[in-house]
């Protein structure tokens, strides 16, 4: 993403098998300067990339919200995270190309191991999409899944039944 605009995004849980469908991966640990409902700010790193993000609220449904998104050097991003209030997100995103659309599947580590969830990016809320056959149920604004949330409480602390 370059600059500011508009995200719009729709997030399932993951129920088969995808691994055979994923085209290439990458690794990613971020953490956040800022998590509130309000405004997030992010720090990325992503293979051998970085970034700075700036988002802001989420729409009613979940599905939209405004995101700044600047590459910031490596080095600079390893510093930033020193500084991040809750714990740190560790992941590997993987690529999956799928009709018109590229879904990334994370695939959780650490805090969260265990957790893997699918994002598809959309042109609208309303856009139609295909869905795999491994997805499982939608968690599109189910805020538990929240990367900012998964750094405050992460999946390996949630009760069986949540």
């Amino acid at each position: 993403m370059k600059s500011g605009m508009i995200e719009t995004e729709r997030k399932f849980t993951v129920a088969g098998d995808f691994w055979k469908e994923a085209t290439n991966s990458c690794h990613i640990t971020q953490g956040y300067l800022c998590a509130e409902r309000e405004c997030t700010v992010r720090v990325r790193m992503a293979g051998n990339g970085a970034s700075l993000t700036v988002k802001g609220p989420s729409d009613e449904k979940g599905w939209s919200r405004y995101e700044f998104e600047q590459e910031i050097p490596p080095a600079d991003a390893a510093e930033l995270i020193k500084l991040c209030r809750s714990g740190i997100i560790d992941k590997v995103r993987y690529y999956i190309p799928w009709g018109k659309h590229v879904w990334e599947v994370d695939v959780f580590r650490g805090a969260n191991e265990g957790l893997l969830i699918a994002e598809i990016e959309l042109s609208s809320g309303d856009e139609s999409f295909e869905k795999p056959a491994w997805l499982g149920e939608e968690v599109t604004g189910d805020e538990r899944y929240y990367n900012t949330m998964l750094a405050r409480r992460p999946y390996t602390q949630w009760k069986r039944n949540e």
